[in-house]
């Protein structure tokens, strides 16, 4: 990937969420060809994941939470670029870990990036503030209105705003980008879950698997990141960063197929089987009464999202960012799977 940021190429980067999915892969596109790249993981045991990439990366260990842990890594720091990627996607039991982390961190990491005069902020967010499109040939554009999907969509919505308000006092200079549904080197569990359950041909459709979703390949989205730092005019705009066109549900599992088979897996030959509508429609009522109750359970969540069209127009981002996405589904699921090999996991 060619740095569409000159003017920012070799400058110094914070990183938040590093060892995570997006920001392992920031990292390794930052690292070799930056001075300084200070990275915030959460625990010891992380800091291996991204400490090696580069001799450029430097560690600091804690919570986004942790005004302490903030001045660690904003400690040196001024005119640095601040990539903030953390964020919990998935919460373990509980919806108020979306609002400590996604609003209080968030509000932390501007905090910091506006005393330490940090020269921008990209800024993570995602698709769930906008909640499932009208109809199947629906898309997101950027002037979408908010229509937060639960705990994890009102996070993010919160999250958003206080970016964009501070962008627009003047506090900081930032961006921010949308970005769907991940796939890509360096997955984390739950993807790989996913893998083998299409694998064994146990990966439901629902209904007829004709509802569209926008993805975005981890490469596309450190792509656009990069370009919403070194391009002036993005201050204070928002963008859909995603792969150029959404995909069917079923489209993406046969894809799936055809991945592992060409990474030389064997491949199920039962069909996957299909699940009627109203059984996603009653996952999202649970889900609704469970969240209503601070309760959060990713099964049922997920269950009830695979209903649902989610797709984004990404054409202000080609037009003012120059935003090219154009590795194929197949190949970045290849790429998504290799990675998963190379470590040894079991599909």
């Amino acid at each position: 990937m060619t740095d569409p940021s000159p003017g920012a190429a070799g400058g110094p980067a914070i990183v938040t969420g590093a060892a995570g999915w997006l920001g392992q892969n920031l990292v390794r596109e930052l690292g070799p060809r930056r001075d300084r790249v200070r990275c915030l993981v959460r625990d010891e045991g992380e800091r291996p994941l991204v400490e090696v990439i580069a001799p450029s990366v430097e560690v600091v260990v804690g919570d986004v939470r942790d005004p302490a842990a903030l001045d660690r890594l904003f400690d040196g720091a001024a005119s640095a670029t601040v990539f903030h990627a953390l964020g919990v996607v998935h919460a373990a039991g509980r919806t108020r870990e979306f609002f400590d982390t996604n609003v209080g961190g968030t509000d932390l990491v501007l905090d910091r990036a506006r005393r330490t005069r940090a020269r921008r902020v990209v800024h993570v967010s995602s698709n769930s503030p906008f909640g499932a499109n009208p109809s199947r040939d629906h898309r997101f554009t950027e002037d979408s209105p908010y229509n937060p999907y639960l705990a994890y969509g009102e996070s993010k919505r919160q999250a958003e705003e206080l970016v964009l308000r501070a962008a627009e006092h003047g506090d900081v200079e930032a961006v921010v980008l949308r970005a769907p549904w991940f796939y890509g080197p360096n997955q984390p569990p739950r993807q790989s879950r996913f893998f083998s359950a299409i694998r064994r041909g146990r990966f439901p459709i629902v209904g007829d698997g004709t509802q569209r979703r926008s993805m975005v390949y981890t490469g596309h989205l450190v792509q656009g990141m990069l370009l919403a730092e070194g391009v002036p005019e993005a201050a204070g705009r928002a963008y859909w960063i995603a792969d150029a066109e959404p995909y069917e549900l079923r489209d993406v599992i046969a894809t799936v197929r055809a991945a592992l088979e060409a990474e030389g897996l064997e491949v199920s030959p039962r069909r996957p089987r299909r699940l009627p509508l109203p059984a996603a429609v009653l996952a999202a009522r649970a889900d609704a009464f469970l969240q209503a109750r601070g309760r959060y359970l990713q099964a049922v969540h997920v269950l009830g999202e695979l209903k649902d069209t989610i797709a984004c127009d990404v054409s202000r981002a080609r037009e003012e960012l120059g935003f090219d996405p154009s590795t194929s589904l197949l190949d970045g699921m290849r790429a998504s799977i290799r990675s998963c090999l190379d470590r040894g996991e079991q599909l």
